[in-house]
């Protein structure tokens, strides 16, 4: 029976140590775990055993600190390690036991590496609420403060110039207001735009065009002051917010210091310099607008009308701008509608050969009357149609409805003519510009060769050569091609050369000094030559009286359209013209 109790006592001390050894092997698989995630956390740890009068350091403590703990009084050690700002916080955060704290957290900032650090202090008490233990945790936030301090910036900044952003800057100029209501005083706002920045964008290219923008952003930063606001609006627009503008910050001086900048070039990374003028509205609180947007609104829209005088120029708000403006707006509102309703009419002008006098063609011509019975000019609303996209809807109907017209006039006089079409810059880069007609042109049994297309320069300014190849593929399916207001644009003679066209136009402004402007004649003499010697036929339009079409005759310019002519009349005339052409023949 001993041997028995023996046995028995053996194998409960055998459980014990294995017992034992179990959590043993438990508890430092724990110790490594938890060593691990300390290692792994990027932060360092202090604990302090109070009743022992014990500390220790734990994890990742040289990554931020290149001394030693050993007592509870080398903390001071860290008030030499922070900038200054921080040192009372990290004082009265290391011992907020003196306060009956239990946590607390804040952030530090280290000199020499400098790191910004989230300092977390935990102490434990008792059951008498005295202090047992200490734990005082370093977490490395130096990445997420910075982009704390990234989005910060992208939220008031903007990030090509430096300049405010449009919606910090909105904000600034709202406060300005507000301010100067209090204080009786004016606010400024002046809206500028790079002149003619796509065509610099184009010949520079787009990185070289935001090296642009971004140099002369960053000239305007040198403006900004306490009373001077600056924002970098869109991709050439820029916005500058002026509180009690006078003497040194007075619209005038700003804007000649700024053109003063832009009589020298601009000089690119890759070293080439690049001149550039800007075009500016300016809009006054409380005379303009009391509101912010108003504010800005009313000096963008005064920037528009610098750029429509010839741009490079300032131009101040006034009532009577405005009132063009709204003028406009209520031409895009009705256009909405009669594109919708498609109220439009034709008007047709004859083309005369000049030598005979014979009737060569008809120009088509849109006319729109409102609804309150008013004559709305195309040089008032085409140019708005093209601006808002309208211009595409309308394009289609004038050439269905002036060939639908041209049609039946084929099939009833059977007289010889050439219809001409106006087409515009936004319908020749549609994808379907050139099926759509031919589709037309079939539905209706018009032969190509009977139609000719005319076009501006403004066509051919955005994408020459795929423009180009377009005009081309117009003409090999026989439709004409007429280049219209030749030498009115941006370099004219440079598209002559291999551009598939057939006739050119000379333009009226031309015409309407042919016989008393020297120039004028010498100007008109050599184009009328040069295009013979190009093999394009001339058409002089605006040809008002005898005097100019002789003369005209004489410099053999092949075709004539104008008043003396005939003037744009509806379908019915045209009608009437050829009764009476067919009844002769």
């Amino acid at each position: 029976m001993e041997n028995v109790g023996e046995v028995k006592n053996d194998i409960r001390g055998e459980e014990t140590v294995e017992a034992l050894a179990a959590e043993n092997q438990k508890l430092r698989r724990e110790q490594n775990m938890l060593r691990l995630l300390c290692e792994t956390s990027n932060s360092a740890f202090i604990y302090y055993n109070y009743q022992e009068d014990r500390i220790e350091t734990v994890a990742n403590w040289d990554h931020f600190f290149d001394f030693t703990v050993a007592q509870i009084g080398d903390l001071a050690k860290l008030y030499e390690r922070v900038e200054d700002q921080y040192v009372i916080p990290l004082k009265e955060g290391f011992f907020i036991e003196k306060q009956n704290r239990d946590r607390q957290t804040f952030e530090i900032k280290l000199k020499e590496s400098g790191l910004c650090v989230e300092v977390e202090v935990n102490i434990v008490y008792d059951e008498q609420k005295r202090p047992t233990d200490k734990i005082i945790r370093f977490k490395d936030i130096t990445r997420m403060m910075a982009q704390k301090d990234e989005l910060t910036y992208m939220a008031y900044y903007d990030i090509l110039t430096g300049l405010y952003n449009r919606n910090y800057f909105i904000r600034l100029l709202g406060e300005f207001l507000r301010r100067a209501e209090t204080e009786n005083c004016k606010v400024a706002v002046m809206f500028l735009d790079i002149d003619d920045f796509r065509r610099v964008n184009d010949g520079i290219g787009i990185i070289a065009g935001d090296d642009l923008v971004q140099l002369f952003g960053q000239y305007l930063t040198n403006l900004m002051n306490s009373n001077v606001i600056i924002s970098h609006f869109s991709t050439d627009i820029y916005c500058i917010g002026i509180y009690d503008p006078c003497g040194a910050r007075s619209v005038e001086t700003i804007y000649q210091v700024i053109r003063d900048r832009l009589r020298q070039p601009f000089r690119m990374t890759d070293g080439q310099e690049v001149n550039m003028t800007v075009s500016v509205g300016v809009a006054e609180y409380p005379e303009s607008a009391t509101r912010t947007l108003e504010l800005v609104n009313c000096a963008e829209i005064v920037m528009f009308k610098a750029k429509s005088r010839g741009k490079d120029a300032i131009q101040y708000f006034n009532s009577a701008i405005l009132e063009d403006f709204l003028q406009t707006v209520t031409i895009q509102n009705k256009l909405k509608e009669v594109v919708f309703e498609q109220n439009f009419t034709m008007f047709f002008q004859p083309q005369c050969y000049a030598a005979s006098g014979r009737l060569r063609g008809v120009e088509a011509l849109i006319r729109w009357k409102d609804d309150q019975g008013d004559m709305i000019s195309p040089a008032v609303f085409i140019p708005i149609a093209e601006k808002n996209g309208a211009i595409v809807p309308i394009g289609n109907w004038v050439i269905e409805k002036s060939v639908q017209i041209f049609a039946k006039w084929r099939e009833k006089y059977a007289y010889p003519l050439v219809l001409s079409l106006n087409i515009s810059a936004v319908q020749c880069k549609q994808n379907d510009f050139i099926d759509s007609i031919l589709l037309i042109l079939e539905q209706y049994g018009v032969p190509p060769e009977e139609i000719e297309l005319e076009i501006t320069e403004t066509i051919l300014v955005d994408d020459f050569e795929e423009t180009k190849k377009r005009l081309s593929d117009l003409r090999k399916a026989g439709i004409r091609i007429s280049l219209d207001d030749f030498g009115t644009g941006f370099s004219s003679l440079s598209y002559l050369k291999g551009l598939p066209i057939d006739t050119l136009k000379i333009d009226k402004s031309f015409v309407d000094t042919l016989l008393t402007d020297v120039n004028t004649k010498i100007i008109t003499e050599s184009i009328i030559y040069m295009v013979k010697r190009l093999g394009y036929e001339t058409v002089a339009e605006g040809v008002e009286t005898k005097e100019q079409f002789s003369y005209l005759q004489e410099l053999s310019c092949d075709m004539i359209q104008g008043y003396y002519t005939g003037r744009p009349m509806p379908e019915e005339g045209i009608e009437n013209l050829l009764k009476e052409l067919t009844k002769k023949v």
